[in-house]
């Protein structure tokens, strides 16, 4: 009897936990956070390529910068990187008329999609945010600490990409045998993207949450939500070049359409992400408090 019991309070468990993360989702209005993120995100991404292609320069050539921005950027918004590239070649053509007014307009639009998603995280863990809030000098610092760690990120994926181009036509003897290194750049481009993307949404549960969230949750969560966008990237992928309608129905604006679904595709499973954390985060408060009150009894 009491195993059936067991098993019934397990199972109640088991199916509770995603309603109640729907629920809650529902409840912030996260089909609204995602929405209001995916724009500042599209409104943010040609600034930041432009700022990043432009400081970058300086170090790497353009070519190689292009060619990682275009790998990472069809990673996370597909179809849109010819289009984007194709913008920022018209703008650093005529980068000399951008003088330290417009560097610092690019700069603030270019931190508007962190601000968007730390205001979006703060609703979806408001339950902690009533108690505890984070210092607004603090909160302007932080996105423009990733800005900075993107490019020193591109920077370092573009010289390994570098490195690794430059060895694709040599022949590696091991054992005897020679193994070619030719199509390895890509390899080594996409597992570090995957990686990146991994890094990336970790360290935004970690920091963007006003509540301390503990790195193995933070992790977890950053694997599933790049587990998770891996594949529907490649749904939309297949969906918009087989059965979608947006270039009939939106014409010229089919670009921006596609764009800006695919962001916030990214959007709501990263916030998705947020709320499975705020509701593991609030079951351990709760557990822990039971563990209490049974203590003190």
């Amino acid at each position: 009897m009491m195993t059936k019991r067991h098993n019934v309070n397990w199972l109640s468990q088991v199916f509770s936990f995603p309603i109640n993360i729907l629920r809650d989702f529902k409840r912030n209005q996260g089909l609204l956070l995602s929405g209001a993120v995916a724009y500042y995100t599209l409104l943010s991404v040609v600034p930041m390529s432009i700022l990043a292609l432009t400081v970058l320069s300086h170090f790497i050539e353009e070519a190689q910068l292009f060619h990682t921005l275009s790998t990472y950027i069809e990673m996370v918004i597909p179809g849109y990187a010819a289009t984007l590239n194709e913008q920022v070649r018209v703008f650093l053509e005529h980068r000399k008329v951008v003088g330290i007014i417009g560097f610092l307009v690019m700069l603030f639009f270019s931190s508007i999609a962190f601000t968007v998603l730390e205001n979006a995280m703060s609703v979806i863990f408001f339950h902690r945010v009533r108690i505890r809030r984070r210092h607004f000098l603090i909160s302007a610092i932080i996105p423009y600490a990733y800005i900075f760690l993107l490019g020193l990120g591109i920077l370092l994926v573009s010289f390994i990409a570098g490195v690794m181009e430059t060895l694709e036509n040599r022949q590696l003897m091991i054992f005897g045998l020679n193994l070619s290194l030719r199509g390895t750049s890509g390899v080594v481009l996409y597992a570090m993207g995957i990686l990146g993307e991994v890094l990336m949404l970790t360290s935004i549960y970690l920091v963007m949450p006003v509540v301390r969230v503990t790195f193995r949750r933070a992790l977890s969560g950053g694997m599933a939500a790049t587990i998770l966008w891996e594949i529907t990237r490649r749904v939309l992928v297949w969906y918009y070049s087989v059965l979608s309608m947006v270039n009939l129905i939106y014409g010229s604006f089919a670009t921006a359409v596609v764009a800006l679904l695919s962001i916030e595709a990214v959007a709501l499973i990263l916030l998705l992400g947020a709320q499975v954390i705020a509701e593991l985060e609030r079951k351990s408060k709760g557990t822990s408090k039971e563990k209490l009150s049974h203590f003190k009894t």
